[in-house]
């Protein structure tokens, strides 16, 4: 159930591409979750993808989020969390709960990967290699020895109720990349325990990457929040809207004079009609 007491919800983008009206919604929904119950707002930059990460889209994305009204408290960015991320990288090396791997997209497509909630399911090609290859390598978790360990997990999501933990799902997840620091999955957990988030939201293609997020908690012995998986805004061919469609950005709506409390009235309306 939603929590009584005061929540801490995020909107955390990441500065490769500008805002469109998807944020919009998403940031949104976790600014209002938070005031209607008395709680903060952060904004997080997550800016960890190497090359793709541009810094000056961070204020382009302040200005967004000011045009269309909402208010905020800054957390640190992730390029100054990397020392948290390599220990708890060294934490579950220790554990013996991941493993490295250097296969590429295409070998893992010609291995007969099955499709899964969140694109090809790992199938465990390297496994065998545990802690030593030749050359770089990404690291993935072992959700065979991961869910041994941890034993039957639960989360809760305030749309869908109580879930049980099935990491199986999604299967053996980058935990590491390769040239980069920790995946999105690693990141995301530990800043949200550490930022005192107690309300994660987030659209619902997410929503099978919470089993591997709470598997992480257990692993890495980290507080628990409830989720907030909402629908997502979708364009005319009735996709998510995505930077790498072209979806139209934000800034260039505030730029040319739109008004952005209007749009943030007609982005309520819509996530009043869709009851999130």
């Amino acid at each position: 159930m939603m929590r009584s007491s005061p929540i801490t919800t995020r909107f955390a983008p990441s500065p490769n591409g500008p805002l469109h009206l998807g944020h919009a919604f998403a940031a949104i929904v976790a600014h209002d979750l938070a005031k209607e119950h008395r709680g903060r707002f952060l904004l997080r930059i997550e800016d960890i993808d190497g090359a793709r990460s541009r810094p000056e889209l961070a204020d382009e994305f302040r200005r967004d989020l000011e045009w269309l009204g909402l208010e905020w408290d800054e957390v640190r960015p992730q390029s100054t969390r990397i020392a948290s991320y390599e220990k708890a990288f060294a934490q579950l090396k220790e554990a013996g709960v991941i493993y490295p791997c250097q296969c590429s997209r295409t070998d893992i497509q010609a291995a007969g990967a099955k499709p899964g909630p969140m694109g090809a399911i790992y199938p465990g090609t390297c496994r065998h290699l545990d802690a030593a290859c030749d050359g770089p390598a990404q690291w993935r978790l072992n959700i065979t020895r991961a869910d041994k360990i941890a034993g039957q997990l639960k989360w809760y999501d305030t749309l869908d109720g109580a879930q049980f933990c099935d990491p199986y799902e999604v299967g053996d997840v980058v935990i590491w990349r390769r040239d980069e620091p920790a995946s999105y999955h690693l990141a995301v957990t530990l800043d949200d325990a550490v930022d005192g988030v107690t309300l994660a939201t987030r659209g619902r293609d997410l929503f099978a990457a919470t089993h591997i997020h709470r598997l992480l908690q257990a692993l890495l012995d980290l507080p628990i929040p409830a989720y907030h998986h909402h629908p997502l805004l979708l364009d005319e061919t009735g996709q998510k809207l995505a930077k790498r469609r072209g979806s139209p950005s934000l800034s260039d709506r505030r730029l040319a004079g739109e008004d952005g409390l209007m749009l943030a009235t007609q982005l309520r309306l819509q996530k009043f009609e869709l009851g999130t």
